[in-house]
Order: C-alpha cells, then structure tokens, then sequence
C-alpha cells in the first residue's frame, strides 16, 4: 500500500489548527507541531481516536532549529504535500515583543525551511489574519519585511525598533497587525521562488472565530468586528479549516500568491467609526 502524502500543521494543538489538522486528516500523515507539550498529544491521541494517522512534535517556530527538525520528522514519514502555517498568539498573549517573535519571525522561519524541503506539487498556507488589513499597505515597514529573506535577526531587531515607537498601550495590537500583514506580504512576495521548484504559497485571513484565542480577544474587540459584520456571528473553525484544506489540495493547483478573506464579511462592515472603536478598545483595556 502506498504510505499517503504528509501535512505539517503549526499551531496544531487547538483552534483552527486542530480543526485543519482533522480536514487534512482524511488522505494525509499529519505531522501536528506546537509550543504546549500537553496540547499536543491530547490533540494528537484525539485524532487518533477518531481513525486518522498523526504524530506531535514539540516545535518553538521563532527558532529556525526547531522549525527544521520539524521538516525532518516529516520528510521521514514520506513527500511533504502540504504545509499549513497556523502558529500564533494575539494581542491578549504576549507583549509587542513576543507577537513578533512569533508572528513574524516565525512565519519567516516555517517559510524559508519550507522553502528549501517542498517540491512538485507542494503546498503551504499561511494563516494571517483580518487584522492584516488594518493599516493601508503604503504605511508599512515592507523594507524592511524584505530583510527576512536574507537576515531573519535583523529583521526581528528592525521591527521590534519599529514597534517601541509606538505607545505602550498600543504595541501589543500594532505588533499583531504588523505580523499579520508580514504574512500576508511574505505569501505573495515568495509565491515566485515557491513556483520555480513547482510549490505553491499562499495565506488565508480568518476574521472573528470561535475559538479560545477569538473569545480571548473580545475585551479588544473580537465582539465588534462580528456585530458590524455580515454575517454577524462568529467562524466556526472547521468552516476556515475546509477553505484551507482546498487550498492545500490539488484542485486549487493554479492558485498562488494571494490572500483569502474569510471573516464572514467583517471587512465590508468596517467603517472608519468601527476601527475608531476597536482602538479605544485596545486603549482603554491596557
């Protein structure tokens, strides 16, 4: 019997990940990859109670070691098919600091390593965010995004700089949105070195989700985002997770380069008078 393609998941413990991990579950090795030791094998023995093949490795993405001896353990299993991108934390977790460091210089580490280890007819998607659509794209740093292909220190040292400018009470959602945006930048910036070994990249932005990390970030706003919605209520993880699996899979073979929105219409509802409210949210909960 021939052993099925291999999917590595960050982020693989909960949320959209694990949500992702069970969608890819069906034809894939799953390879789950995440900080939280305890996390990841209850989510792994939870996948294989429900008939799926899947192994858990212990991953820290800001280090580049461990991002690659992540793409060794799979690569051992078999071909790496697809590689989905859903390692994060938010404003409610972490300081400025820590958000790029995980936000940043981890996507920036998943997306070189894979870079080198992906071939014909692979597959990676980012997970962004909505709050990648914050700012427009003229005022952001992407000089120095451009620094994380050649020199992933400096490029963190750069937008940490960059972030201390900013009032303190401000950093945390600023760092979120800047990393954000560095995903959705990275994808359609590397989709040209991904095609010439025959991969594809891409990012999906999820908006409001019900998940521990979106219900954490109501006291920042999570709750008008989905009142000034379309749909006005929150994702369901398996909803974003079936767009991810689609796009890891050979039927969406033409597309790269390019950021999908799902947020159940939040974006469209978002007025000048909203992101006014988002950010006395932020400020007045710091």
């Amino acid at each position: 019997m021939t052993a099925p393609p291999v999917a590595i998941v960050t982020g693989g413990a909960g949320g959209i990940g694990l949500a992702t991990a069970r969608a890819l579950g069906v034809d894939h090795h799953v390879v789950l990859a995440s900080t939280n030791r305890r996390k990841l094998d209850d989510a792994a023995s939870l996948l294989r109670a429900e008939g799926h093949s899947v192994e858990s490795i212990a991953c820290d993405i800001a280090d580049r070691s461990s991002v690659e001896s992540v793409f060794v353990r799979a690569a051992a299993r078999g071909p790496v098919r697809a590689v989905v991108h859903s390692a994060g934390v938010s404003p409610q977790m972490g300081s400025g600091e820590q958000l790029l460091e995980v936000n940043a210089r981890g996507t920036a580490n998943v997306g070189e390593t894979a870079l080198q280890n992906l071939g014909d007819g692979a597959a990676v998607v980012l997970v962004a965010s909505l709050a990648a659509y914050t700012f427009p794209d003229l005022v952001m740093p992407t000089r120095t995004y451009r620094t994380a292909l050649t020199d992933v220190d400096a490029f963190t040292r750069r937008l940490k700089a960059l972030h201390r400018v900013v009032p303190e009470p401000l950093r945390p959602g600023i760092a979120y949105a800047v990393g954000k945006h560095f995903t959705r930048w990275y994808a359609a910036e590397r989709a040209g070195a991904f095609g010439a070994v025959g991969a594809r990249i891409l990012s999906v932005s999820p908006g409001a989700f019900d998940t521990d990390m979106g219900h954490l970030e109501r006291r920042t706003g999570s709750g008008v985002i989905v009142a000034n919605s379309a749909l006005k209520r929150y994702g369901r993880p398996e909803e974003v997770a079936a767009l991810i699996a689609y796009c890891v899979s050979p039927r969406a073979r033409y597309l790269t380069g390019t950021d999908i929105l799902c947020d159940g219409g939040a974006r469209a509802g978002q007025t000048v008078g909203v992101t006014l409210q988002l950010a006395r949210r932020i400020w007045s909960d710091r």
